[in-house]
C-alpha cells in the first residue's frame, strides 16, 4: 500500500521489484547463532564490533591540491605489488616539506583495504620528543589499530615490543611509520621483518636516509623538488584557487615559485599567505624574503638542523651555507678538517639528513631555502649588531662592520664582494679584532695597511682580484689549508711557510714566476695554474714535491717543456691541456721505467692522464704497458681518420687479440669450450644487473652455441644493443641526460675452466666517433668502478653521439657476443657519500657483490660469472 501511495502507474511495479530484491539480499546475509554466546550481551557486543569495523573510515586526509602526487604514488604501489610474495619494506626520504607524509598517506588510502590489519602512525618524531613515554603510546596505537581492540596499558618499551612481536607474528599487515628520526623508534614498533607474514608492507618516512640503510629497505623513494610547471600550478591553486596565475600576477608568481625552489611546503604556505593581496603587497613580501625567510617555512626546515647531534655538524652546515655551496666536496673536507671538524663523517651525516646534496662532479649543493635557513640562524644570534655574529655575508652588514669598526671576536667567517669598478678601500685594522677568523672570501676588495692584522687562525682565503703583485711578507700563512687567488694581479709567488694545501688558482694572467721556495712545502697537495698565460716555466724544485697529488697546467700556453717527475711520488693527476708541451716526459711514458729510481713507489701509483690534446698518441701503448696500475686514459683526436688510426694502433699493439667480427670458422671453438657470460656494471643499476643475471640463467638454450640467450629489446628499465664479437655500437638517445643512470655490459665468450673472464679482462674502451674520443678503463678501474668514474663516462655521452664499447680480454678468450644495456630510471640506492672528483685519483677498498653462479637450462657447460659490481669506501683527496 505504501508503494502505491509513493509511486504511480508502472513505477509501482518497478519499486516493488527493487524492494523485493533488497529484501532477498538481506535475508541471505549470514548472522550469528545466539546459542553460541553465553548471553545476549555478548552477542550484542559481537554485532556492534562487527558493524563498527565495517563502518570504519580508513581514508586519511591529504592535501587539497595533490599536484604531481599521482605518478609518484603509482610508481611506489607498482613496486609494492611486485613484492607481494615477501615482506616489502620501502623508505620515503627527503628534506622537510618535500611531501613525504602526503605521499605515504596517499599510498595508504589506495591500498589499505587490501589489509585486514593496518596502521598509520603519524608524527613519530614530534610525539617522542614531547613525551618520554611517547614511544609506548605509539606501541599502544599500533596494537590497537591492528587488533581493533583497546590495548591495555603497556608498562615499558621492551614489554611493548614483545607484545607487538607476539600479536603480529605471521599476520599480513600494512604499517606506515611517519617522520621517524631514530632507529630505536623503528625497532620498538617494527623491529624485525620476520615478525610479519608474506605480503606485509612496511613504509617508513624520514629525513635521515641512514635509518633506511640500517633497516635494509628494498627501495628508497627520494623526494625530488617539483619542476617549474608543477610548482606554478600548486602555487596558483593556493594563491588564486585556480590552476594558473590570474592576469597581471604571472611574473610575480614565477618569482615566488623560483624562490620556493620546488618545495611543496613553501609553495603552499606562501601561496596561501599571498591569497587576496595586492600587487604592491606581493612585491613587498618578495623584497622581505630576500633578507628574512618566512617563519613558517623556516620552522619546518629547522627541525633537521636542530636534530644534529653535535655542534661540529652544525658548524659544518653553517660553513657550507655561507661559503662552500658549489665547491668540491673533497676540497671542502680538507679545509674543515684543518679546523678539526671531522668533516668526512660530518658532511656524510648532513647528506643523510637531507641538509646537503652531492651534485655533479662531487660538488656540494643545498636547497636555497635551507641555505637561507642557515643564514637566518646566524642573523638571529645578533639581530641588532652584525659584528657579534659568527659569520658575515650580507653585503650591507659586512660594509657597516668594516667601515664602523663594529667587529668582535665572535666572527669566524666573512665574505665580501664588490664590483671591479668600485674604488673603495678598507683598512686592514678592521680585521684586527677578528681573532677567531677562519674563513675569508674577498672579491675585488682593496685593503690598505699591515697584513699582520689578520688572524693566525685563517684556514681558507679566497681573494679574487687580489691587487698586489706579491703576497705581503707580513701576511701569516702558517695555518692556511687553501689559498685561492683567481683573477689576481700577482706576478710572483714567494713561499716560505708550509700550508698543508696551497692553490695558486687559475686565471692569473700576470703570474710570470714561481719562486724556488715552493720546493720547501713538504705537505703541498695541489697546484692549479690553469690559464696563467704569462708563466713560461716551472721551478725545478716543483718536480721534487713528493706530497703533490694534482698539478694542473691547462692553458699555460708558454710552458713548452716538462721535466721528469720521478720524485713526485704522490702525483695522481697531471692535466696539461692547451699548453705548449710537445713531448711527454719519459718518466710518464717510457716502457723502460723500471730502470728509474723510486720505481716501486712510482710504479704502484694509480696514474691518470686526462684531457690531453693529442697530436700523435703513439706513446699510449707503452704508457699502458709500463704502468700496470694506470687507471684511466682519455684520448682526444682531431679527426675521425686519426681516431681510426690510433684505435687500430691501441687495439692491435696493446692487446694482440682478434678484434674482427665473429666468423663461422669459430663455431668449433665455441662448441669445444664452456660458454660463459660476464656482467660488468658502470653506474648505479644494481637491481637491473640482478634482473639480467636471472634472465640469462633462466632462458632455455640448446647445445648449439649460436642459441645462447642475451636479453635484448627495449624494456622499461633498459635499452639494449648487441653486437657480434667483443664490441657493440649504439647511438646515444636524445634524452640521455635526463634518465640514464648506468651502463651494463654483458659478454658471452668461450673458455676453458682455467680461463675466467674476470681474470682475463684487461680493459674496456669507449669510443665516441662523434666527439673523436677514446676512453680506456683498465681492469683495476673496472672492478673498482665508482660514482666519479661513471660521471666521467656519462659526461662524454652527448645526445645523438655514435658510440662503440669494446671489451678486451687476454689469454686467448674468444668473445662470441657483446651486449650494451643503457639503464634508465631513478636510482634506488643512495651512494652519495661514495663520490670522488673527476681529476683526482683516490685510494679505494672494494667489496664485490657477486651474482650467484647459475647453470643455463639444457646446457650445463654454460655459466654466468660474478658480475663486476662493487661498493667502495673512498678517501677524499683534494682536487680543483
Amino acid at each position: 500500500m505504501r508503494a502505491k501511495k509513493l509511486y504511480q502507474g508502472t513505477a509501482v511495479m518497478d519499486a516493488l521489484s527493487r524492494w523485493r530484491n533488497v529484501l532477498n539480499q538481506a535475508a541471505n546475509l549470514s548472522g550469528w547463532d545466539a546459542n553460541n554466546f553465553r548471553s545476549e550481551a555478548d552477542l550484542v557486543k559481537k554485532i556492534v564490533k562487527e558493524v563498527l569495523t565495517k563502518l570504519d573510515s580508513t581514508h586519511l586526509s591529504i592535501t587539497e591540491f595533490p599536484v604531481g602526487l599521482e605518478s609518484r604514488v603509482e610508481e611506489l604501489i607498482e613496486f609494492i605489488d611486485d613484492q607481494s610474495n615477501k615482506v616489502c619494506m620501502i623508505g620515503i626520504w627527503g628534506m622537510g616539506g618535500s611531501g613525504k607524509t602526503t605521499t605515504a598517506k596517499a599510498i595508504y588510502n589506495q591500498i589499505n583495504r587490501k589489509f585486514a590489519d593496518r596502521s598509520f602512525i603519524e608524527n613519530i618524531r614530534e610525539i617522542c620528543e614531547k613525551d618520554n613515554t611517547g614511544i609506548i603510546r605509539l606501541q599502544e596505537q599500533l596494537l590497537s589499530d591492528v587488533l581493533k581492540i583497546k590495548v591495555k596499558k603497556i608498562h615499558s618499551i621492551t614489554s611493548g615490543t614483545t607484545m607487538i612481536e607476539k600479536r603480529l607474528r605471521g599476520k599480513t599487515v600494512l604499517v606506515i611509520l611517519d617522520d621517524v628520526s631514530k632507529f630505536e623508534q623503528i625497532k620498538a614498533l617494527c623491529g624485525n621483518r620476520k615478525w610479519f607474514g608474506t605480503g606485509s608492507v612496511l613504509i617508513v618516512t624520514t629525513r635521515d636516509v641512514h635509518l633506511l640503510k640500517l633497516l635494509k629497505v628494498a627501495h628508497v623513494c627520494t623526494m625530488k623538488e617539483m619542476d617549474e610547471d608543477e610548482s606554478l600550478e600548486l602555487f596558483s591553486w593556493h594563491a588564486f584557487r585556480e590552476p594558473s596565475p590570474t592576469k597581471y600576477f604571472t611574473e610575480l608568481s614565477r618569482n615566488v615559485v623560483a624562490y620556493c625552489g620546488g618545495l611543496p611546503l613553501a609553495l603552499e604556505i606562501l601561496g596561501s599567505y599571498l591569497y587576496g593581496r595586492t600587487k604592491r603587497e606581493w612585491t613587498s613580501v618578495l623584497s622581505k624574503l630576500e633578507r628574512i625567510p618566512n617563519d613558517q617555512v623556516q620552522e619546518k626546515l629547522r627541525i633537521s638542523y636542530d636534530g644534529l647531534k653535535d655542534d661540529m655538524e652544525k658548524d659544518i652546515f653553517l660553513d657550507i651555507c655561507f661559503f662552500f655551496i658549489g665547491k668540491d666536496r673533497a676540497y671542502v673536507t680538507k679545509i674543515l678538517n684543518g679546523r678539526g671538524l671531522y668533516a668526512d663523517i660530518g658532511i656524510t651525516v648532513l647528506v643523510e639528513r637531507s641538509l646537503v646534496k652531492i651534485e655533479k662532479n662531487n660538488k656540494l649543493g643545498m636547497h636555497d631555502l635551507l641555505r637561507d635557513m642557515g643564514r637566518e640562524i646566524v642573523r638571529q644570534s645578533s639581530v641588532k649588531n652584525p659584528g657579534k655574529r659568527s659569520r658575515l655575508w650580507f653585503h650591507e652588514d659586512v660594509h657597516d662592520v668594516l667601515t664602523k669598526n663594529m667587529v668582535t671576536k665572535t666572527v669566524e667567517g666573512l665574505a665580501f664582494k664588490l664590483q671591479r669598478t668600485d674604488r673603495v678601500c678598507f683598512s686592514t685594522n678592521s680585521f684586527k679584532e677578528m681573532k677567531k677568523l677562519r674563513l675569508l672570501q674577498l672579491d675585488c676588495v682593496n685593503l690598505i695597511g699591515d697584513y699582520d692584522c689578520f688572524s693566525n687562525q685563517l684556514r681558507w682565503v679566497k681573494w679574487q682580484g687580489f691587487t698586489f703583485n706579491n703576497i705581503p711578507d707580513d701576511f701569516y700563512q702558517g695555518n692556511l689549508v687553501a689559498m685561492d687567488l683567481k683573477h689576481s694581479n700577482i706576478r710572483q709567488v714567494w713561499i716560505e711557510t708550509t700550508p698543508r694545501l696551497f692553490k695558486i688558482m687559475k686565471d692569473c694572467p700576470n703570474l710570470s714566476d714561481i719562486h724556488q721556495s715552493i720546493g720547501n712545502l713538504n705537505s703541498l697537495l695541489l697546484i692549479n695554474l690553469k690559464d696563467c698565460t704569462s708563466l713560461n716555466s716551472l721551478p725545478k724544485k716543483i718536480y721534487q714535491l713528493k706530497s703533490l697529488k694534482t698539478l694542473i697546467l691547462s692553458g699555460c700556453s708558454k710552458i713548452e717543456n716538462l721535466e721528469e717527475i720521478v720524485q713526485m711520488e704522490s702525483l695522481t693527476t697531471l692535466i696539461a691541456k692547451d699548453t705548449g708541451v710537445k713531448e711527454v716526459p719519459c718518466s710518464i711514458m717510457s716502457p723502460t721505467m723500471n730502470s728509474l729510481p723510486r720505481v716501486s713507489t712510482f710504479g704502484n701509483m694509480a696514474f691518470s692522464l686526462t684531457s690531453i690534446n693529442v697530436h700523435n698518441v703513439g706513446f699510449l701503448s707503452p704508457v699502458i704497458k709500463s704502468l700496470s696500475q694506470l687507471r684511466t686514459v682519455w684520448v682526444q683526436c682531431r679527426s675521425k681518420i686519426q681516431l681510426t688510426q690510433e684505435l687500430r694502433r691501441i687495439l692491435g699493439g696493446q692487446y694482440d687479440a682478434n678484434f674482427t667480427k665473429l666468423e663461422t670458422s669459430h663455431a668449433s671453438q665455441f662448441s669445444n669450450h664452456s660458454l660463459r657470460s660476464l656482467l660488468i656494471r658502470m653506474g648505479s643499476c644494481h637491481i637491473v644487473i640482478d634482473t639480467l643475471g636471472k634472465s640469462i640463467s633462466q632462458e632455455p638454450t640448446t647445445n648449439n652455441y649460436s642459441d645462447l640467450f642475451l636479453p635484448g629489446g627495449n624494456y622499461p628499465s633498459w635499452l639494449a644493443y648487441t653486437g657480434e664479437g667483443p664490441s657493440a655500437q649504439f647511438q646515444v638517445p636524445e634524452d640521455i641526460d635526463c634518465h640514464m643512470k648506468g651502463i651494463i655490459l654483458c659478454t658471452v665468450y668461450s673458455s676453458t675452466s682455467e680461463n675466467m673472464g674476470v681474470e682475463c679482462l684487461t680493459s674496456i674502451l669507449i669510443i665516441n666517433y662523434t666527439k673523436c674520443t677514446i676512453q680506456i678503463y683498465k681492469r683495476d678501474t673496472i672492478i673498482s668502478f665508482n660514482d666519479e668514474d661513471w660521471k666521467n663516462v656519462a659526461s662524454n655521452l652527448g645526445p645523438g653521439n655514435e658510440v662503440e664499447i669494446f671489451v678486451a680480454f687476454e689469454h686467448g678468450l674468444i668473445v662470441k657476443e657483446t651486449a650494451v644495456y643503457l639503464v634508465y630510471g631513478q636510482s634506488i640506492t643512495m651512494e652519495i657519500e661514495q663520490s670522488i672528483t673527476i681529476e683526482v685519483e683516490s685510494s679505494t677498498s672494494m667489496e664485490l657483490e657477486p651474482l650467484a653462479e647459475v647453470n643455463m637450462q639444457s646446457s650445463p657447460n654454460v655459466k654466468v660469472e660474478a658480475s663486476l659490481d662493487v661498493e667502495m669506501d673512498l678517501s677524499h683527496d683534494v682536487k680543483v
